[in-house]
């Protein structure tokens, strides 16, 4: 006889797992939904099976043999290991986790979460920060968000969210400064009088020499970031002027927190995509998917 076919039948394991528990049939058969007399049987039957006894019959009720006792522990470890392992293998369905970079979700996503959980307050949308790349399968991710050139893969579902198109931005001046008598747009003679913020994606060289072709502009004063939140902090508190997609600055724009400081835009190389499993598609991920999509800028 094989070792899966030794096994007992799983309603029986069941219902020796909850009586040994509750230590009273009637107690087990209230949790598992059945009648008193079919837990009874399916622990008679297990004994049986096992040619061993599991319980003792008291007047007060159920008590474990020592072999019942043993044989308990193990049936109840193996059922929460299972347990535990289908709660991982099957993601629960109100629950959403995103990948995006730290300045998307900073900049982007954290002021629209408001109306997000107002939109679908069943959902539980967890935000994933991190510049690498996410696995969907092993690290659990629903959606992200990332830079690229399409194709992404068979397995992978890609929506268009934002056209990159890079600014130059600064903290407003309503009157020119007293010291370098400057105010936006600048032109290629007011650099060496600014304060170029950097980041990671190193783009001033490329937006210089597209915004002032021709001309060899003087070099320009600068600090480097690790991040693009980082230097866009940096421009809204007066420090310089920033490069940033235009998706990213939109909303201070509008408030005048932001003015462009310089009239050419830069056209990126790679767009910005919502990326999704083809394969792991729950409803809470499609409805996470399309608010995403709806609240993306027209470009």
């Amino acid at each position: 006889m094989s070792r899966r076919t030794a096994l007992p039948p799983l309603n029986a394991l069941r219902a020796f797992e909850a009586a040994g528990r509750h230590l009273t049939f009637r107690a087990a058969a209230d949790e598992l939904g059945v009648t008193q007399g079919a837990v009874a049987q399916h622990v008679r039957g297990l004994e049986a099976q096992l040619g061993l006894r599991m319980f003792l019959r008291e007047a007060r009720g159920l008590s474990l043999t020592e072999e019942g006792r043993g044989y308990h522990a193990a049936v109840s470890q193996a059922f929460a290991q299972l347990s535990e392992a289908t709660a991982r293998l099957r993601p629960a369905p109100g629950h959403v986790t995103i990948s995006v970079t730290p300045t998307f979700a900073s900049k982007w996503l954290i002021p629209r979460l408001p109306g997000f959980g107002a939109a679908h307050p069943e959902i539980d949308l967890r935000v994933m920060a991190t510049e690498r790349v996410t696995s969907f399968h092993s690290d659990g991710i629903d959606l992200a968000v990332r830079q690229g050139e399409p194709p992404f893969g068979a397995s992978i579902r890609a929506d268009p969210l934002f056209r990159q198109e890079i600014l130059a931005v600064c903290a407003p001046d309503p009157a020119p400064d007293p010291i370098s008598g400057l105010t936006p747009p600048f032109g290629p003679e007011a650099l060496p009088r600014l304060t170029l913020l950097h980041d990671t994606h190193d783009l001033w060289p490329r937006y210089l020499r597209e915004a002032f072709p021709g001309i060899r502009a003087a070099r320009a004063r600068g600090i480097r970031f690790s991040q693009t939140t980082l230097g866009l902090d940096a421009a809204l508190a007066g420090q310089g002027v920033a490069l940033a997609s235009r998706f990213l600055v939109n909303r201070d724009l509008a408030a005048g927190r932001l003015v462009q400081a310089m009239e050419y835009v830069l056209r990126g190389r790679r767009d910005f995509y919502l990326l999704a499993s083809r394969s792991r598609m729950s409803p809470a991920t499609a409805a996470a998917r399309d608010w995403l999509l709806a609240q993306a800028d027209p470009q």
